[in-house]
C-alpha cells in the first residue's frame, strides 16, 4: 500500500469499526434487556424456564442477572474512544463486568450440567462457562499487573464468550427454521454459539495489534 493511501485505509477501518461496534452494542443491549427483564419479572419467563427455575433454584435468575449485566456493560468497555475519554468509568465498569461474569459464569456452569441435549450439550455449555470465567479472571489479573496489552486481549476473548448469549439466539431459530429438529439443533448450539466467536476474536482482533487499536 502506498504511503498516501494509508490515512484513507485507516479512516475506512475506523468507520467500519464504529459501525460494527454500534451493531454489536445494539444486539447486546437488546438481549441484556430481555435477560434482566426475566430476572425482575419471573412471570414473563416461558414455561420451560419456569420449570428450570423450580429445579435449579437461584442459578437461573443469577445467570440472567450476571449474564445480562456483563453483556450490557462489556460492550461499552470495548469502545476505545469512550475508554480514552472516561478512564475512571472504564475502571468502575470493568469491576462491574468482572463481578457480573463471576456470577453469570458460576451459575451458568450449574445450568450447563443440567441442560437439555445430553452430554454433548452439557460439555459444550460447561466449556463455555469455564472459559468465560478463565478469560475474564485472566484479563483482570493482567491489568492488576499493569499489562495493558495482555489485559485488552484477554478481555476481547472474554467478551466474545459473553456475546454467545446473542449468537445463541440467532443460530437456534435459524437451525429450527431450516428444519433441523430441536434435539439435534440444541447440542449443536452448545458449541456453535461460542466457538466461532472466540476464533474470530482471536484471529481478527487479538492477532492484529494495529486493528485492535482501531476497533476496541
Amino acid at each position: 500500500m502506498s504511503p498516501e493511501k494509508v490515512p484513507v485505509y485507516a479512516a475506512s477501518m475506523r468507520a467500519k469499526s464504529r459501525y460494527s461496534w454500534h451493531a454489536m452494542t445494539a444486539l447486546s443491549l437488546l438481549i441484556a434487556t430481555y435477560a434482566i427483564a426475566l430476572f425482575f419479572v419471573p412471570q414473563a419467563r416461558p414455561p420451560f424456564l419456569r420449570g428450570r427455575t423450580d429445579m435449579l433454584g437461584l442459578a437461573v435468575p443469577l445467570h440472567f442477572a450476571g449474564g445480562g449485566l456483563a453483556l450490557a456493560v462489556g460492550a461499552f468497555q470495548l469502545n476505545a474512544a469512550l475508554r480514552a475519554r472516561r478512564i475512571h468509568w472504564h475502571r468502575i465498569l470493568g469491576r462491574i463486568y468482572v463481578v457480573s461474569v463471576l456470577i453469570g459464569g458460576v451459575s451458568g456452569l450449574r445450568l450447563a450440567i443440567a441442560s437439555q441435549g445430553g452430554m454433548i450439550a452439557h460439555v459444550g455449555f460447561s466449556a463455555l462457562a469455564c472459559l468465560w470465567l478463565f478469560t475474564t479472571v485472566r484479563g483482570f489479573l493482567r491489568i492488576r499487573a499493569g499489562d495493558d496489552v495482555s489485559h485488552r486481549a484477554w478481555m476481547i476473548r472474554s467478551y466474545s464468550l459473553t456475546f454467545a448469549a446473542v449468537t445463541l439466539r440467532f443460530y437456534l431459530p435459524l437451525l429450527l427454521a431450516i428444519g433441523i429438529p430441536f434435539g439435534t439443533a440444541y447440542p449443536t448450539i452448545a458449541w456453535l454459539c461460542w466457538v466461532p466467536n472466540i476464533l474470530i476474536a482471536e484471529w481478527v482482533f487479538v492477532r492484529a495489534p494495529a486493528r485492535v487499536q482501531m476497533a476496541v
